[in-house]
């Protein structure tokens, strides 16, 4: 962070800050755009919502009404009609959507198709167009700043392009007509390009390739991510130094996790559930501090539509290595648990991008299960460090 004259943190930041969500129409961007335009017009409570919590009431935060939605997707259903979908799945408050039809309508407006360069084979060219779509939604928008979050399917696995290993290497590749970066690390680029911090809500390679975190660092702009903690991680993140404080020694956790919707679907296929698990798997090796046997086997129910059922069954030892066995079961609606997520991750990340944060914000880890630039994941550690983070960064005058 850069070094400057401290000043008091003001109750809300007066900016205008312009939330670009990749995979707008999808059912967490839909439900954040709802929630946000719900909360703003005193329909809705900010129940979920971090940023709303009093440890940060005072640090400068943009409100929601001062956050302006646009994206990118490859799905033409407009916002009106997914938001209908939504309501008839439970998901939504039916209530809410003649009142906040004009909401929807204006960011539905701002939302432009995925760009496609296959047919040119020019990964640059792409990279050049997606900046341009962020920067013009900018201009249009007459906002102060723009924050990319990637909330769409998670990608397939794939090990980085020798490509990735750094900038040089990397322009070099894509000045030569190559490919070498997946779509994640696309818009990744692109949100660099056009002067945007970027934050990755999946398990996707995002910006966590060296070449990105080069070009992140060298125009001084922030990241984060990956993977949004919100149901059975979030658990762990919490039972895990219980065990430790205890003096308890887990032998082994194990967890199924039952997904319906467009996400149980997508990870049903096994090259893109690798980068979930093995994300999950992370938590518990490093938040142990010690590999565990068990695993995380993810399954998709249809029937499920946008809920979520994990159940987790961990075996530890006690005093005279006594075994013993804790099992619980997490149900929640998928949607409603990330929304908030997502808005919070805008204002935060508006805040470090005002203070001048640059490269990953380790401090946001509190709200990913791969936190980057950390290996802590213990949940009261990590909300101390959010809190004390901000703190520092609404005192920093830009």
């Amino acid at each position: 962070m850069h070094t400057s004259k401290r000043t008091e943190p003001t109750a809300v930041s007066e900016e205008r800050t312009g939330v670009w969500l990749i995979g707008a129409r999808g059912s967490v961007a839909t439900t954040a755009i709802v929630g946000a335009a719900a909360i703003r017009a005193g329909l809705a409570r900010q129940t979920g919502c971090v940023a709303a919590l009093p440890a940060f009431a005072e640090l400068g935060l943009p409100g929601l009404d001062q956050l302006v939605f646009g994206g990118h997707d490859t799905d033409e259903t407009p916002l009106a009609k997914r938001a209908e979908q939504l309501s008839e799945a439970g998901v939504l408050p039916s209530a809410l959507l003649g009142p906040l039809a004009a909401d929807l309508a204006a960011a539905d407006a701002e939302i432009r198709p995925v760009r496609d360069a296959s047919a040119a084979g020019r990964q640059d060219r792409l990279i050049e167009a997606v900046a341009a779509d962020i920067e013009s939604f900018r201009l249009r928008a007459g906002l102060d700043r723009v924050v990319v979050i990637n909330v769409a399917t998670t990608e397939p696995h794939a090990d980085p392009d020798p490509a990735c290993a750094s900038l040089d290497a990397l322009d070099t590749a894509l000045a030569l007509g190559a490919s070498p970066l997946t779509y994640s690390s696309v818009y990744a680029l692109a949100a660099f390009r056009a002067g945007c911090p970027y934050v990755d809500f999946t398990p996707s390679a995002g910006a966590r390739l060296p070449a990105l975190d080069e070009y992140a660092v060298a125009a001084g702009l922030p990241y984060a991510g990956s993977d949004g903690k919100t149901g059975e991680t979030l658990v762990k993140s919490v039972l895990m130094p219980m065990f430790a404080r205890r003096a308890l020694e887990v032998r082994s956790w194990s967890g199924t996790n039952l997904l319906g919707g467009g996400d149980g679907a997508a990870l049903a296929e096994p090259s893109r559930a690798r980068s979930k698990t093995e994300s999950k798997r992370r938590v518990l090796d490093e938040g142990l501090g010690h590999a565990v046997e068990g695993g995380v086997h993810i399954h998709h129910i249809a029937a499920l539509g946008d809920w979520k059922t994990a159940w987790d069954h961990i075996v530890f030892n006690g005093f005279l290595d006594v075994r013993m066995t804790m099992q619980f079961t997490w149900e929640g609606c998928d949607s409603a648990l990330a929304a908030p997520l997502v808005l919070d991750l805008a204002r935060f990340m508006a805040l470090a991008h005002r203070s001048g944060a640059v490269g990953p914000v380790p401090e946001l880890g509190f709200f990913f299960k791969d936190p980057v630039g950390s290996t802590v994941h213990g949940l009261e550690e990590q909300f101390t460090a959010l809190a004390d983070w901000a703190l520092g960064a609404a005192a920093v005058k830009p």
